[in-house]
């Protein structure tokens, strides 16, 4: 009995010697190894064996892309303005060997070195320009850090600045210098609106004025045109059907007041209306004579027409004439007014 219970403990010493001597690494660990307190090896992921009682696993370290937020530090401007600045560093660990030897905690040694930097940056600059030049920052913050921890065995991969946090006056009065801003662009908008919509009404009733002037124009010339074909077709009617001069000088008194009626505006009466009244008036006493003469029984002498007969008929022709000048002058002043 008591040589099967030595049996089971020699039994149990072996399999608990034989289980430290084995070490699974997970994937993307590393285990770094000492022997009697001296740095040996560092474990890759898998199956390794070491020596009991002589070796043992120091740090274990992953070596994943790793996330840290440091807290809102305070930062002072080249204006004397404090602003509260957080920061996100993306690291990772590419020597496990110098990031447990060479700093005893390699995370605290980053967050001091960021506000460090920060300081020195910030402090070059005023708020406006630390507001805008995020991505300045941020570059020169990753080169410093990636300069200083890689003899750390770990690499900075990104730094961005997640918030920068001015006093509450300083926001008050940039929310009030936005508003003030955005004030001045509506009614610089507006001003120019109002001006761009007088201009095109303006525009729109000078060209008005010119398409009704255009069409007046037109329109006259079109009547002016209409007039000149009616006179030449009357012009050769009259020379092809060889009209006597006594009927060319009735129809020219004849035509006188429909001349002053075309809305001129002045009207002369001609020199020759005396003549063509007594060309009419010599054709009535030729037709008086030829009617005597051609009768049988009586043999009298033309007697010529009476003299007031042909002043009557002169002043009629003047009162005529007379009355289609002022007829031609109403028509002209209304028509003035109108193109006024």
């Amino acid at each position: 009995m008591e040589l099967l219970l030595i049996v089971l403990v020699l039994v149990a010493l072996v399999v608990g010697g034989v289980a430290s001597t084995v070490r699974i690494v997970p994937q993307a660990r590393r285990y770094n190894i000492e022997r009697f307190g001296r740095y040996r090896i560092t474990l890759q992921p898998g199956l390794n064996f070491v020596i009991p009682l002589v070796d043992r696993v120091n740090t274990k370290l992953d070596v994943r892309e790793q996330v840290y937020s440091s807290n809102p530090r305070p930062v002072i401007t080249e204006d004397n303005l404090v602003v509260a600045i957080d920061t996100v560093l993306y690291y990772q660990i590419t020597d496990p060997r110098a990031a447990a030897y060479e700093v005893a905690n390699y995370l605290q040694a980053i967050d001091q070195l960021t506000v460090t930097t920060l300081r020195n940056l910030i402090g070059s600059m005023d708020l406006e320009t630390t507001l805008t030049s995020r991505e300045t920052i941020n570059t020169r913050l990753r080169e410093v850090l990636d300069d200083a921890t890689g003899k750390w065995g770990i690499r900075v991969n990104r730094v961005e600045i997640k918030a920068i946090d001015p006093p509450a006056s300083i926001k008050e009065a940039m929310e009030k210098q936005m508003r003030a801003e955005r004030d001045k662009r509506a009614a610089i908008l507006h001003a120019e609106g109002k001006r761009a919509s007088l201009i095109l009404e303006a525009e729109g009733t000078r060209q008005r004025s010119i398409l009704e002037a255009e069409g007046h124009q037109q329109a006259r010339v079109l009547e002016a045109d209409g007039e000149a074909k009616a006179l030449e077709r009357v012009f050769q009617a009259v020379h092809a059907n060889d009209a006597d001069a006594k009927v060319l000088a009735y129809k020219y008194l004849e035509m006188l007041p429909s001349l002053a009626a075309h809305g001129n505006s002045f009207w002369v009466i001609p020199g020759e209306l005396t003549e063509a009244m007594r060309t009419v008036t010599g054709a009535f006493a030729d037709n008086a004579s030829k009617a005597s003469t051609n009768g049988d029984e009586r043999r009298t002498p033309p007697v010529p027409a009476p003299r007031n007969a042909i002043e009557q008929a002169q002043r009629e022709a003047h009162e005529e004439a007379v009355k289609a000048v002022e007829q031609a002058k109403e028509e002209s002043a209304r028509a003035d007014r109108i193109v006024g």
